[in-house]
């Protein structure tokens, strides 16, 4: 996936919400949880990193193209460091998945105005 379409794939997730941070970091949130940062580095490379499941986490860091992600490994965030070794199918459910587990941390009245529960 090339960051077209992981920012076309992120914004479609219902009540996404877009912005960027830190001045290059394009950051995907439900309901001001993030579920997805992507940026493009200085070198051109994309990385893109997402919350996993606690149990999975060590799963994801012990394997090719997957490092824990810089400041948010202590929440089991992972991150991507080369988009080849993950497939754009595998991709797609790593971040709904991610965009799942953030919906879950929100308040109930959120979740009901979401229409998530």
């Amino acid at each position: 996936m090339n960051l077209p379409a992981i920012k076309k794939f992120c914004a479609s997730m219902p009540h996404a919400t877009a912005d960027v941070k830190w001045q290059i970091d394009h950051v995907y949130s439900i309901g001001g949880r993030m579920f997805a940062v992507a940026c493009k580095t200085k070198n051109g490379s994309i990385h893109l990193s997402f919350k996993v499941d606690d149990d999975r986490f060590l799963e994801f860091t012990d394997r090719p193209g997957f490092i824990p992600a810089p400041y948010l490994a202590r929440a089991k965030w992972v991150q991507v460091a080369d988009l080849a070794k993950v497939t754009d199918t595998e991709l797609k459910t790593l971040i709904k998945r991610s965009y799942q587990l953030a919906a879950a941390k929100l308040s109930k009245k959120q979740q009901r105005e979401f229409g998530l529960i």
